[in-house]
């Protein structure tokens, strides 16, 4: 029988991130998706158009049945968007006590414009940052997080350090920030409370990367259930996010921001 793996995401109408890439993900790594969904959106390529969100007492009972039948070998949390969600959500982790958690923070969308408040942003920080295995912000969420401003080019690989030390001090086991263009290359950097693990690869020419986010954390979490140890999980998973990313760098799909494709 496969792991099973928990998604608490939101529906993506275009089928390009959210809950569809993270079954496309497990599928793909041969675990068992389960989800909770919190919100369903009409959204296409270029916008999103209307959001309806689960009450957060249904997100809770979502997690509460599936937790207490089917158990999760690790879970994984995506698009929220609400103060009142992060902290039901938070309160049914406190309950089930996961082996691994990992928290993706939604938090801008793919112009990396803020989509949600600031109290969304403080409840990240105080219900489920110190609960996450690992928290994988891309560079833009991770400034949020910390409250810094972004850094000016000479100093994104000390500001990537640093702000990956403050965001572990929040209580997260380990910390990956991803994302941040240097160059022509685009670098992560995972921080374990100890050591640093720097990733640097070429930027790939496309707009395809719809997705890709929610991929990363979704195979990170996947591994993990399988038995990786945390570095291992990010390293795989960003090689797999990767591959998802250059199988559709040439799709013309919609008139917008692209998807990505998880399955060989």
């Amino acid at each position: 029988m496969p792991p099973l793996v928990l998604t608490i995401a939101g529906s993506d109408s275009g089928g390009a991130a959210g809950l569809a890439a993270d079954l496309r993900t497990f599928a793909a790594l041969g675990v068992y998706g389960l989800c909770a969904i919190t919100a369903v959106t009409a959204q296409d390529s270029e916008k999103v158009t209307a959001v309806q969100y689960m009450s957060p007492d249904f997100v809770a009972a979502q997690m509460a049945v599936v937790l207490a039948d089917y158990g999760a070998a690790a879970i994984k949390t995506g698009f929220i968007g609400r103060e009142e969600t992060i902290e039901a959500i938070a309160a049914q982790l406190t309950l089930y006590q996961p082996r691994w958690l990992v928290v993706d923070p939604v938090l801008v969308n793919h112009r990396a414009q803020p989509m949600f408040s600031p109290d969304v942003v403080e409840a990240y920080r105080a219900y489920l940052l110190p609960q996450a295995s690992l928290i994988t912000p891309n560079w833009h969420e991770a400034a949020l997080l910390t409250r810094s401003p972004l850094p000016a080019e000479a100093r994104k690989l000390a500001w990537l350090a640093e702000t990956a030390r403050t965001l572990h001090a929040l209580g997260p086991q380990a910390v990956l920030i991803k994302g941040l263009p240097l160059d022509s290359d685009v670098i992560d950097l995972l921080f374990d409370g100890e050591r640093e693990h720097i990733r640097r690869v070429p930027r790939l020419a496309t707009a395809n990367t719809h997705g890709s986010g929610d991929t990363l954390s979704a195979a990170v979490a996947a591994y993990l259930a399988q038995g990786a140890t945390m570095a291992s999980a990010v390293a795989q998973a960003q090689q797999l996010t990767r591959q998802a990313i250059e199988r559709g760098a040439l799709w013309q799909m919609g008139a917008g921001h692209g998807p990505v494709w998880q399955l060989g």
